[in-house]
């Protein structure tokens, strides 16, 4: 290698930059609170000739690292096949087809080419999450979709920008297919203009170093990826390690979807084999491929974070068994949950595989939830429609170290709850509660982190309620002999009459009037160790900050505490509050 230690890092310091700065100036101008506030996006670099991926922002998803890397090399694919039109300089091509790399609808993929001497250098490509694409329920999560046509507008890569001038006949064509479309135009100009930051971004840095000492470096730096990876692996003693995750419901069929895995340590590789897990699914609970192997990958991310995110990284990674399962869904399988429910339980099965042979790297499961909950319908002091996105945290799995995290944002990636005051500023609702989710931490001598505890009051006007959510049937597993996290809950208040959904956390299509409330309790992470050998001076400390009962520290715990008061449990507080 020509290159010295400190160029090459200074280079790979320079292209995460590059992606931070397209990730920060896409939330700053973007106008939904689910991308300017929730950062519910994700901006990187792309090879020109396999889509790999370069560099992607720290800031972005996780999980958006594998499907945007494999959507730019169908992108490629289309284009060389003739299938769609070559690129010139200022296109910028628009997709969300989750068969093409993608993952739901809603999460909507820009990419335009980067060009150096008149010849294609690079990819420069992000992804934003819509509030709302069309389809059958506002917002896009349609819990009883059967088909991805119900879901929303489907887009093959197509230019939206040719040359730089946005076509407006493309435009207007997403326009009429969606809700509030006349709202979405701040986030298209948001999201090219995060792409036209990171080539101005990018020009600079080649220019400073040049054109061949940045492509070896490229080069280098997944040659490096790929020996690091091998290297963490090679802490795994060789050998197969089963692990099993469930999903509530598809939210048709009420039945749970089971995800089989093995991952297998052999030489310096390891293979995920999901044989055995559950066939395709009739409700919106299937995966694209792109999504699973993303999910992998991210789950790996979680487990060895000091390997940098560069498509070398992945190549040790095999990902078999899943053709025949609802973990390679194929048109027109309904998707709408892949992303943000089913990749989070894949990377909890990874996580439980895992955990007996690196049990100081890996926690017990996360909350495993993104919950999505919609809220669509029209605002008559405004005089015009809306559509709210709401995702909430939950509990992080306990580990080696440390309890888990409270109200952490999903396994998927950063993104967070947009903050009470925009929602209410932006939408005709209150919040009349924002708490922890008291006593949902799996039980273990380091105890899982407490979910969201929230409750929404439409104040205004009518509206429809959706929600694409999970782990209302299991909590999130606990480890090493840790307990399970409490399970994810939610009620719809009607005219002072309590509604469960019958999947648990998965409905659509609610009618909601004023002073109607919707009440989520997110999940707690799964317990690490055996929860009768944690410290008494911590179960007391949890118990006198609220987060447990006396009854509970008792139960879970085995620390007696004198003095318990009265316990109202969650089906009292319900009855008492329904009047």
């Amino acid at each position: 290698m020509s290159l010295d230690p400190v160029t090459l890092s200074v280079i790979q310091a320079g292209l995460q930059q590059v992606c931070d700065e397209m990730d920060l100036s896409f939330s700053r101008a973007a106008f939904s609170p689910v991308i300017a506030e929730a950062n519910d996006r994700s901006d990187g670099i792309y090879a020109a000739e396999d889509g790999a991926l370069i560099a992607q922002g720290a800031g972005g998803l996780p999980v958006f690292v594998g499907t945007m890397q494999d959507s730019t090399r169908q992108l490629i694919e289309r284009i060389d096949a003739g299938i769609t039109p070559a690129p010139q300089p200022g296109d910028i091509y628009i997709v969300n087809d989750p068969y093409l790399g993608g993952t739901h609808l809603m999460d909507v993929r820009f990419a335009m080419p980067f060009y150096r001497d008149g010849e294609l250098y690079c990819w420069l490509s992000n992804t934003g999450h819509w509030p709302d694409t069309g389809g059958a329920v506002p917002g896009g999560f349609s819990a009883s979709a059967t088909a991805v046509e119900q879901e929303g507008l489907r887009l093959p890569p197509v230019r939206l920008f040719k040359q730089g001038e946005m076509d407006s006949e493309i435009y207007a064509i997403i326009c009429s297919n969606i809700r509030v479309a006349d709202q979405r135009i701040g986030d298209v100009k948001a999201q090219a203009a995060a792409l036209l930051v990171g080539e101005a971004r990018l020009n600079e840095l080649m220019d400073r170093y040049g054109d061949d000492t940045v492509t070896e470096a490229i080069a280098e730096l997944r040659r490096r990826a790929a020996i690091q990876m091998r290297a963490f692996i090679a802490d795994i003693p060789e050998g197969s390690y089963p692990a099993t995750a469930w999903i509530d419901s598809d939210g048709v069929v009420n039945e749970p979807l089971k995800i089989a895995l093995t991952v297998t340590r052999k030489g310096d590789a390891l293979s995920f084999d999901f044989t055995g897990s559950s066939a395709p699914c009739a409700g919106p609970m299937n995966s694209v491929r792109a999504t699973t192997l993303s999910a992998v990958y991210l789950a790996m991310r979680h487990i060895f974070p000091e390997v940098p995110m560069s498509a070398g990284a992945f190549e040790p990674l095999e990902v078999t068994g899943i053709e025949g399962t609802f973990l390679d869904a194929h048109y027109p399988r309904p998707v709408s949950g892949c992303a943000a429910e089913v990749s989070q339980r894949i990377a909890e099965a990874v996580f439980a595989a895992l955990v007996a042979p690196l049990p100081d790297r890996v926690t017990a499961a996360p909350a495993g939830t993104s919950g999505n909950f919609a809220l669509g319908g029209h605002d008559p002091t405004r005089g015009r429609d809306f559509v709210m996105y709401q995702i909430s945290g939950g509990g992080y799995g306990g580990n080696a170290d440390h309890d888990g995290l409270s109200n952490g944002c999903s396994t998927i990636g950063i993104s967070k709850a947009p903050p009470v005051e925009i929602m209410e500023q932006a939408f005709p609702v209150l919040y009349h509660r924002y708490a922890l989710h008291e006593g949902s931490g799996g039980a273990g001598f380091h105890r899982g982190g407490f979910g969201l505890d929230y409750e929404v009051e439409l104040r205004r006007g009518e509206a429809r309620a959706s929600f694409v959510m999970d782990h209302g049937r299991r909590g999130p597993q606990g480890v090493l002999g840790g307990g399970d996290g409490a399970v994810n809950r939610v009620t719809v208040w009607r005219d002072g009459v309590a509604y469960t959904p019958p999947h648990l956390s998965k409905d659509q299509d609610i009618p909601l009037h004023p002073g109607d409330r919707v009440h989520v309790r997110t999940p707690g992470g799964g317990g690490y160790g055996d929860p009768f050998t944690r410290p008494a001076e911590a179960v007391l400390y949890d118990v006198e900050m609220g987060r447990y009962t006396p009854e509970q520290a008792a139960t879970l715990f085995g620390v007696a505490i004198k003095g318990s008061p009265p316990v109202i449990d969650d089906a009292e507080t319900e009855r008492l509050r329904g009047g």
